[in-house]
């Protein structure tokens, strides 16, 4: 099997260093470049990171992006140019910047996912048969943590999550998000989505949906033990993405459900 070739562009973040270790142990990737948005001269798995250029991409087939959300418009703006596709783990977009990655996607083959995890993607589709399932008596709540470093909140896999939600309800998203709180021990309920972040320690990924009738609660949750889980999904959504046709895909497309 020919190999696919990749790049990775934040390759001295968390989940950039996450990715090369899975790469590397995958016999059908080969890692052809690494960018970071600032100039270093320590070679990573014998590489040295370059600044994201048209140069840095010419020999990659995918890109893998786990960087910040100005990172990745750069990136795009460079992938459009050069005709190459193009996986997006980043999170913490605006709704301007989300606009800008639809417009790309007319171009160039994007998948964008705000989790690459299988059991996080699967959660998504149970938070949506429960929400098109429970009546309009539940109420509901999105609670997530992460480690101390990590910077947007509601996390992108909430924000998922909540449009699982959203879809279940037939509603607009933007329209039943509810309010947002940071470290709090207890937050409430709602007939709007509200979020709750943890930011502490070294936490990888925890994330609970919760359906309130005031007589019962019922909870979807997922547990994080390893990174590994986001970045081998992430080389997953570039072998699938490889062959594909301009559009905006997410893992549900990768994992056809």
């Amino acid at each position: 099997m020919k190999k696919l070739k990749i790049s990775i562009t934040g390759c001295l973040g968390r989940m950039g260093q996450q990715t090369i270790k899975s790469a590397n142990k995958n016999r059908n990737i080969n890692i052809v470049t690494l960018t970071e948005n600032k100039k270093t001269n320590k070679k990573i798995n014998n590489i040295l990171p370059q600044k994201n250029s048209k140069g840095a991409f010419k020999n990659t087939s995918v890109i893998i992006d786990f960087s910040t959300p100005k990172c990745t418009l750069e990136v795009l703006k460079i992938a459009s140019k050069i005709n190459k596709k193009i996986v997006i783990g980043t999170t913490g977009f605006s709704t301007k910047q989300e606009n800008l990655i639809k417009k790309y996607a007319k171009k160039i083959p994007i998948l964008k996912a705000g989790n690459m995890s299988l059991g996080i993607n699967l959660l998504m589709y149970f938070a949506e048969i429960s929400s098109k399932s429970l009546g309009k008596n539940y109420l509901f709540k999105i609670f997530e943590s992460h480690h101390k470093y990590k910077k947007d909140h509601p996390s992108g896999t909430a924000l998922m999550l909540g449009k699982g939600i959203a879809i279940g309800k037939n509603k607009n998203f933007k329209k039943i998000k509810g309010k947002i709180y940071l470290n709090k021990k207890s937050f409430p309920y709602g007939k709007k989505i509200n979020f709750n972040s943890l930011r502490k320690g070294k936490i990888i990924g925890h994330h609970k949906v919760l359906f309130s009738s005031g007589k019962e609660i019922i909870s979807l949750a997922h547990e994080a033990f390893d990174r590994s889980l986001y970045s081998e999904g992430a080389l997953t959504a570039a072998k699938w993405l490889s062959n594909k046709k301009p559009g905006l895909y997410s893992m549900r497309n990768v994992l056809n459900f």
